[in-house]
């Protein structure tokens, strides 16, 4: 807890120890960026704890199908291992051929929403075999956190996300990076004030000034956006501190770094004594 505000980081990449770094670097070549931590689940808990941070919310993405369900299997394991810590969501594959059955799994395995990369898992988000994705991710009540946005490819861009929202109403979807990774401007503009779309901000603050965030952040509204960190990219005490450099109210702060997650994510945080912060 920093400045009396409970925080919760709603953007955090985790591996098993023995491919974090690799995993850490090809994500890092796949943007062109180095990564500032190792993904590890230790490291993020240290320096989650050292600068304030109260709870995480952990993820990994699939880039086969073969690799979804032991991967929210090892999410599960590690919420388990710490439930105060950390909520966990799972991930799906477009390309596999049992989808509801992936969908049944990790609900029953406690997981609290899916994560989908599109760029990464190489699908747009509007072609078909995305479809049923979404259609279980609203029947199940699931969120569903996106990497949004990318000037390189046309898989995530606003004009792919809208027919998504406009097409499953009921569901949830958080739109990382300010809804448009290297096109925050035209994204926001786009994206703002679409019932059922959420936004974090999470790699953002390493490309863009900080004041430019801050405006984008107001045009989503305060209501809307979560802080994340998208560790092991960044730092989280950089990131934490950049955001808490950003000119809000103490309102809008409480949203932003706690109050939103919970809502999104059903995360009930608790305090060291057990009781509900």
């Amino acid at each position: 807890m920093v400045q009396g505000f409970q925080i919760i980081d709603a953007h955090c990449h985790v591996y098993p120890d023995k491919i974090a770094e690799k995993a850490a670097d090809n994500t890092g070549v796949f943007y062109h960026v180095g990564h500032e931590m190792d993904g590890k689940v230790g490291t993020l808990a240290v320096h989650a704890k050292q600068c304030g941070i109260d709870h995480c919310v952990i993820q990994s993405v699939a880039t086969t199908p073969a690799q979804v369900r032991s991967i929210n299997e090892f999410i599960a394991r590690t919420v388990a291992a710490d439930p105060r810590h950390f909520t966990g969501l799972g991930t799906l594959h477009p390309d596999s051929n049992h989808q509801r059955g992936d969908v049944e799994h990790l609900v029953a395995l406690g997981l609290h929403g899916v994560k989908l990369h599109p760029e990464i898992q190489r699908f747009a988000l509007d072609e078909p075999r995305s479809l049923e994705i979404f259609a279980l991710c609203e029947e199940f009540g699931l969120p569903l956190l996106l990497h949004t946005g990318d000037k390189r490819y046309d898989c995530s861009n606003p004009n792919r996300l809208i027919p998504v929202l406009e097409r499953f109403p009921r569901l949830t979807v958080i739109g990382a990076h300010l809804g448009g990774w290297s096109i925050w401007e035209e994204a926001a503009h786009a994206l703002q004030g679409i019932p059922n779309l959420w936004f974090d901000c999470s790699s953002t603050f390493a490309w863009l000034d900080p004041q430019i965030a801050r405006d984008l952040i107001l045009l989503l509204g305060t209501d809307r956006v979560l802080f994340g960190t998208d560790y092991p990219m960044w730092t989280p005490a950089k990131e934490l501190a950049t955001f808490l450099s950003l000119d809000f109210t103490q309102e809008q702060r409480l949203q932003i770094l706690a109050e939103n997650a919970k809502r999104v994510f059903r995360i009930t945080v608790l305090a060291e004594g057990g009781e509900p912060a």
